[in-house]
């Protein structure tokens, strides 16, 4: 696993306001950890509920990239930590400008 490649996780089971189901995740955690066979790795959920109006809080891909079928946000308000065996498969990997968008939206929601 990579930063930045998308895969499908399974979230269940979901509490209160977490974003839960079998859904695409995109993964944001250094690939340091990735090599180094950490146990969980930070992601951020994909959701095909779109929200035009939250830009700071979502990142779009449009259908047909990154290997999703559907118009598509990244949540970049549900970031969390899911243990590796909730990863089912690789789905497909980020554009340079839609990583660049995580980047730049990740700084402003945690006010870095």
């Amino acid at each position: 696993m990579n930063q930045f490649e998308i895969w499908l996780a399974d979230l269940n089971p979901q509490i209160g306001t977490e974003t839960g189901k079998m859904r695409p995740v995109i993964i944001i955690q250094t690939n340091f950890l990735n090599e180094i066979k950490h146990p969980s790795t930070i992601v951020c959920p994909i959701t095909t509920k779109l929200n035009s109006e939250s830009t700071v809080l979502r990142v779009r891909i449009n259908k047909g990239n990154c290997g999703l079928e559907t118009n598509s946000d990244i949540m970049i308000d549900q970031i969390r930590a899911i243990d590796n065996s909730r990863f089912v498969k690789k789905i497909g990997f980020a554009t340079t400008e839609i990583k660049n968008k995580i980047k730049e939206n990740i700084i402003n929601v945690l006010d870095f």
